[in-house]
Order: structure tokens, then C-alpha cells, then sequence
């Protein structure tokens, strides 16, 4: 049975989910993985929950379904804990991300985990900080590549930044900033 990677991202309409599945998935496919990466569509609306996915093999996927039974979760809105059961399905050993102000043991404790990493980092703070917008999705890129090693650092980083400066071609504050963002987010998540 073929092996794959999955992830599921949680947010609200408007934070970037789909987005940031995209470039982890585009980042993915240049290191030679098949990925898919795509939302989950219901009532889309800003501050509506959303989902979207991820799923990345060494091989071709041939399976076409949501994520169940994610390695990685990544939670964009920390308001979400309290109304969704973000780590449902959520593999042993696996990783759950969580935007937030809180610490990594704080949020472990709160939502149950005992045999799964814990991360948090205050994506959106680092957003609207450096961005000067509340924007965490790509912050918060940074902070999964550290916590999962899914990625090699370098070349996640580099496909990333070519990835925005195709969609904000002209606009070099918008990638400079977002790629600060990133790396801030890699150094400053924490884990327990």
C-alpha cells in the first residue's frame, strides 16, 4: 500500500488556507513528490470555517478524497479550537500547528494531545507586524516546514518566494515581506 504524507489546514474564509496548501504543495512538487493540495468547499464566506489539503507521495496518488487521517494539521485561527475538532483523525505521531499566543503546552493540555507534537507560533502577530496585515497562511509555512522536516528548508523557502513572485510580480515589498515572515515564523515556533 502506497505511503503519503497528508495534511489538513483549518482557518477561516479569507486567512489564506487554500493559498497555503497551494505553495506547500507547489514547494512540495519541486523536490519531485506528486501532491495534491485543494480546499474543501461548503458556505464560502469571510470568517466561515474553511479546510483544504494536502497530500504529497513518492509515487502517483490515485486516491481523490479528503483528508482523514492527516500526519499534519495546521490551525490558521486559534477561535477554531474551541468550536471544531481540529485534531480528529490526527495519526499517531503526527503534528498539530496552531496559530496562537499560547504556549505549546498550554494548547497540548487544552485540546487533549498526548501522542502528537504540539507547535504554536504567533503567526498572526508576525503578519501584521511585518505584512501589516492579518495574513497568517504563509507565516505560517515556515513554522510547518520546521516542525514536520516534510521539507528540505532551502528549497521550500526558494520555490515559495518564486511562487510569489509570480502571483505579486512588481510588488517586491509583498515577497520580501512574506519571505521575512516565513523565516521569522521558522525561527520563532515552538514545540512540545
Amino acid at each position: 500500500m502506497q505511503q503519503y504524507f497528508e495534511v489538513r489546514w483549518h482557518g477561516r474564509g479569507g486567512q489564506g488556507a487554500k493559498t497555503a496548501a497551494l505553495l506547500f504543495g507547489e514547494a512540495a512538487m519541486e523536490t519531485g513528490k506528486y501532491i495534491q493540495a485543494f480546499p474543501e468547499y461548503g458556505p464560502e464566506r469571510t470568517g466561515a470555517p474553511v479546510k483544504a489539503y494536502n497530500r504529497l507521495s513518492d509515487g502517483p496518488i490515485r486516491i481523490h478524497t479528503q483528508v482523514t487521517d492527516p500526519d499534519v494539521v495546521v490551525v490558521l485561527d486559534a477561535s477554531l479550537l474551541e468550536s471544531i475538532n481540529v485534531t480528529e483523525g490526527l495519526k499517531k505521531g503526527g503534528a498539530i500547528l496552531v496559530n496562537t499566543q499560547e504556549k505549546a503546552e498550554v494548547i497540548k493540555k487544552k485540546l487533549g494531545v498526548t501522542d502528537a507534537k504540539v507547535a504554536v507560533v504567533d503567526a498572526t502577530k508576525i503578519a501584521v507586524e511585518i505584512l501589516k496585515r492579518n495574513v497568517p497562511n504563509t507565516v505560517m509555512l515556515g513554522a510547518m516546514v520546521k516542525v514536520t522536516g516534510a521539507l528540505e528548508w532551502d528549497s521550500a523557502l526558494a520555490s515559495i518566494e518564486a511562487k510569489l513572485s509570480e502571483k505579486f510580480r512588481g510588488r517586491k515589498e509583498i515577497i520580501e515581506g512574506n519571505v521575512k515572515a516565513i523565516k521569522k515564523a521558522y525561527d520563532e515556533v515552538e514545540v512540545a
